[in-house]
């Protein structure tokens, strides 16, 4: 813990003692301190949630893991049936995998000022760094997960390698844009009530049967198909399937839509963080 403090704290005086020359940073300038700033926050949140014992930091993506390879077991112990005719090992993984993306990062996000507070009291360390170093550790879990457990169930035959690269990039990083986004939201607006907090954790098994993880657009009826695809999670997991799984299936996607419910979510989000920030007490 000494080690990260240092760093924290070594970054954040390199800061104070060598200002610019001029009154402003510029962009670039500002863009390596807050590099800097989120860099030592990382090391610290990976420290204080995993210490050295055991495995240590490997938790970030074993315990992922764990869930999907357990839920990936036991569909097929209970001999579950993926529709079209889909490997159930390949449905769980890239159903599963994409709910540990969007459901952990907002729940890292709720109440994650509280165990950070006092670093506020440095004028470098904002919320929005906070937010960001737990939404990037969080995505950083799941990805590692996904392609770990990818890697291993193609080395022994379970699933065949991904047919479109770019299309499996394209879904995972439209759906983390989304978690982003929905992490900014929701952990700002927790600071102003606690009973999101409460609410949370439910809401994400709510939503869990309509986020796409769980079925395929194309079995539904047409206007069950375009309900469905109001929920953007849907489009980015199909997009992320089309590229996983191949195109000797049809697939459902409306990737305009995704792209502008994304925009308007994180700049709600982005409002609500910096809300936050000015009506934020360090008294």
């Amino acid at each position: 813990m000494f080690h990260v403090h240092h760093a924290l704290f070594s970054s954040l005086e390199t800061r104070t003692l060598n200002p610019p020359s001029n009154s402003r940073c510029s962009f670039w300038e500002s863009l390596m301190i807050q590099k800097r700033v989120v860099s030592a926050l990382l090391m610290r949140e990976i420290l204080t949630r995993y210490g050295r014992h055991n495995i240590g930091f490997l938790w970030l993506f074993a315990e992922p893991m764990m869930f999907t390879l357990g839920v990936t077991i036991l569909w097929n112990l209970m001999k579950h049936h993926s529709p079209d005719n889909i490997s159930v090992t390949a449905f769980v993984l890239t159903g599963y995998s994409t709910v540990l993306l969007w459901r952990n990062m907002p729940a890292r996000c709720v109440g994650a000022m509280q165990p950070n507070f006092s670093l506020l009291y440095h004028r470098q360390v904002i919320p929005f760094d906070v937010f960001v170093s737990r939404i990037v550790l969080e995505g950083a879990g799941a990805t590692i997960s996904l392609v770990i457990l990818s890697i291993g169930f193609c080395g022994f035959g379970l699933v065949d390698p991904p047919e479109d690269y770019l299309k499996v990039i394209a879904g995972w990083l439209l759906l983390a844009w989304f978690a982003a986004s929905l992490s900014f939201f929701i952990g700002a607006f927790s600071e102003r009530s606690e009973l999101i907090d409460k609410f949370w954790h439910p809401i994400t098994y709510l939503i869990l049967p309509l986020s796409g993880s769980m079925f395929m657009v194309d079995p539904l009826p047409p206007a069950a198909q375009e309900m469905a695809l109001l929920m953007p999670t849907v489009s980015c997991i199909e997009l992320f399937r089309e590229g996983y799984l191949g195109m000797g299936h049809r697939w459902h996607y409306d990737i305009p839509y995704v792209v502008v419910f994304n925009l308007v979510l994180m700049f709600f989000g982005l409002a609500e963080v910096r809300n936050m920030s000015r009506n934020l007490s360090l008294d």
